[in-house]
């Protein structure tokens, strides 16, 4: 049996999905039993009926209650939950704790239960934005600096809770195994009609909100591959005790994904816009504007990262970047976003 933690989500969900479709048997938890439905009624969108293999738990990762239950019996955890704020606290600890404490309940729950290896979810903002040396490609091997200038909350909870799970397993593991991923931004098909986070700035492409294109760029990964690449780290023996850079391939600039989708999607693209918005307008902006200020750390940011080390260690193929796109793109417009 395989434990997916935060079942709801983009790539728990994909997780589910792809966990079935291969035959196991899925517990996954969800912060409220009333989302059961929604889960299913998504694995039955990706055409799986799960005939009883998938099963629910009601666990919070702000509590232990029910996190030994969850991991009971289960040969493999996929921890992909991370805990959800509406607005981002005032107090970034009021993120990072529950980020850290939470990763912890998991990684104790299954080392308790005898589980085999988990595989966590972190991200890219644990990995490379402290890389300066823009003539390299950023690799596993590197660490952001949790207090590097301008590093958001969120990114501060995922590298901390990842060394915090690294830390873990060297100290107190037992014979627990783990492997980490580190998606950068996450796009894709989505299965159901509540949209990821990360789909918002494409969506302002699309809908023509966004008169004049700023020039960021944004490494690419589709969901389907993330899922995949936590599938292969969970089962392989090559994968103990390292990390994975998800990433399709080079990055992409924002107004290059505003050409694709005007090339790309007809009529659907019609509102978008092809002009782009010069850095200086972005960083004046930035001291009025919440959206401004967001973007303002993706401006000088090197983002290059390399896919060797899945691709050779685990045989991970991923979509394109285009691809990627393309169906997030479809997402929105299916899910009436644009």
């Amino acid at each position: 049996m395989v434990l997916v933690t935060g079942g709801t989500g983009f790539v728990g969900v994909h997780c589910i999905v792809q966990l079935l479709q291969q035959g196991y048997t899925v517990r996954t938890t969800v912060r409220s039993l009333k989302r059961r439905n929604d889960v299913l009624n998504m694995v039955e969108t990706a055409g799986i009926r799960s005939s009883g293999r998938l099963t629910f738990i009601e666990a919070d990762l702000l509590s232990d209650t029910n996190w030994a239950t969850a991991a009971a019996g289960c040969t493999y955890v996929l921890h992909v939950a991370s805990p959800i704020f509406l607005n981002v606290p005032k107090d970034e600890n009021e993120l990072i704790r529950p980020a850290v404490d939470g990763t912890i309940r998991v990684l104790v729950a299954a080392r308790d239960a005898g589980v085999k290896r988990v595989v966590m979810t972190s991200n890219f903002g644990a990995v490379g934005y402290s890389h300066t040396d823009t003539t390299k490609i950023i690799t596993e091997e590197s660490w952001t600096d949790p207090a590097e200038k301008g590093l958001s909350a969120y990114n501060k909870s995922k590298v901390l809770a990842e060394q915090a799970a690294w830390n873990f397993i060297e100290q107190q593991g037992g014979n627990l195994e783990l492997s980490v991923i580190n998606p950068v931004g996450i796009f894709g098909p989505s299965l159901g009609p509540e949209l990821s986070s990360g789909f918002e700035l494409l969506q302002k492409v699309l809908d023509g909100s966004m008169k004049s294109i700023p020039n960021i760029t944004l490494g690419i990964v589709d969901v389907r591959d993330v899922a995949d690449l936590h599938i292969r780290a969970m089962t392989s023996p090559a994968a103990n005790g390292q990390r994975f850079l998800a990433v399709a391939g080079k990055t992409v600039s924002l107004p290059e994904i505003a050409r694709l989708f005007k090339a790309e999607l007809g009529d659907a693209a019609s509102r978008v816009s092809t002009r782009k918005l010069p850095d200086w307008v972005v960083r004046v902006a930035s001291f009025v504007s919440p959206t401004a200020k967001s973007i303002l750390p993706l401006l000088s940011r090197y983002r290059d990262s390399s896919n060797e080390k899945a691709r050779h260690l685990l045989g991970w193929a991923p979509r394109s970047n285009e691809e990627a796109l393309l169906a997030t793109a479809v997402s929105l417009i299916a899910n009436g976003k644009v």
